[in-house]
């Protein structure tokens, strides 16, 4: 999804941009690529790649979240490393902060308490690639290797399946599918009190092609986010307006709610000098319509 909307992006003309898919290029593979990134010799690397989902699909394969999380990020930075890429853009997450860390997750609290069980593998991964970069940076400062922390995403090329996808997607084909049907109640997990901050994936891009341009002035580690969060009540309701769903609402208190609260501190963001500019209700219209011509029956 982040590198789609990193090529949509009307800077990327600005650019010559190489993005393998995987029939190209196998990122679980090292050596295929060093290979590679020694035959292009990028300028600069954005590492985008990712295996991602929401809570059911976390649980359901920790194992996978963690070890093609960890290999992709290790192989694509270590290659950079070893080709003499001097500089490289690293997308962390917010699941790399302590689950019980205090709202708004500053940048230093990475590595100050437990993991949030629920997603742990993928923020285990997340956490050491992000500590690969800074310990390249640190051991040869002619390497400038910064990692991005972006809150939760949703957009264009989102994916859109129930088992594996995050909540807003989930939650517009949720809805979608119950206005084709007609059905009168729909549940949330948990009670819908649980706080998410999320950001459409245009506005990440935008930040990555500004890293791209303003690389230098660039913190070595830092929070792309709104700085303001709503409930999972909040979120239903508002997907809700956009998709014409009339229906009613319950919650399944049985289902995981993960933490109660994600929202990340903005202010190194913010002194940086940049902003998202998507409102929460043209973000969701934009994905809604990518999901009814994608995947949708445009009813």
């Amino acid at each position: 999804m982040v590198g789609r909307n990193i090529l949509e992006h009307p800077a990327a003309k600005e650019y010559e941009f190489f993005a393998p898919d995987i029939s190209e290029l196998d990122l679980f593979n090292f050596e295929a690529v060093k290979a590679y990134v020694g035959k292009v010799s990028p300028d600069i690397v954005i590492h985008a790649a990712g295996r991602v989902g929401g809570i059911q699909a976390n649980m359901a394969h920790p194992v996978a979240f963690l070890l093609e999380n960890l290999d992709m990020g290790r192989n694509l930075v270590w290659a950079a490393r070893q080709c003499g890429v001097k500089k490289l853009i690293n997308l962390g997450s917010s699941c790399m902060y302590p689950r019980n860390a205090e709202n708004p997750l500053k940048e230093e609290m990475v590595l100050k308490g437990e993991l949030e069980p629920t997603n742990e593998g993928y923020a285990i991964a997340k956490v050491t690639v992000s500590r690969l970069c800074s310990y390249i940076s640190k051991e040869t400062p002619e390497f400038s290797y910064k990692t991005l922390i972006p809150c939760n995403l949703y957009g264009r090329w989102d994916k859109f399946s129930p088992e594996h996808s995050h909540m807003i997607p989930a939650v517009i084909r949720k809805l979608h599918e119950a206005k084709v049907k007609g059905l009168k109640t729909i549940d949330i997990w948990g009670d819908g009190t649980a706080r998410r901050e999320f950001l459409y994936a245009g506005d990440v891009a935008d930040c990555i092609h500004r890293a791209v341009t303003h690389f230098d002035t660039m913190p070595e580690l830092m929070n792309v986010g709104l700085g303001g969060d709503h409930s999972v009540n909040d979120y239903y309701q508002a997907v809700a307006e956009v998709v014409g769903y009339k229906g009613s609402f319950t919650h399944d208190l049985t289902k995981p709610a993960g933490m109660a609260r994600k929202l990340v501190d903005t202010s190194r963001l913010q002194a940086w000098g940049w902003k998202a500019s998507t409102s929460l209700k043209d973000g969701i219209a934009a994905a809604y319509d990518f999901f009814k011509t994608n995947y949708g029956d445009n009813k």
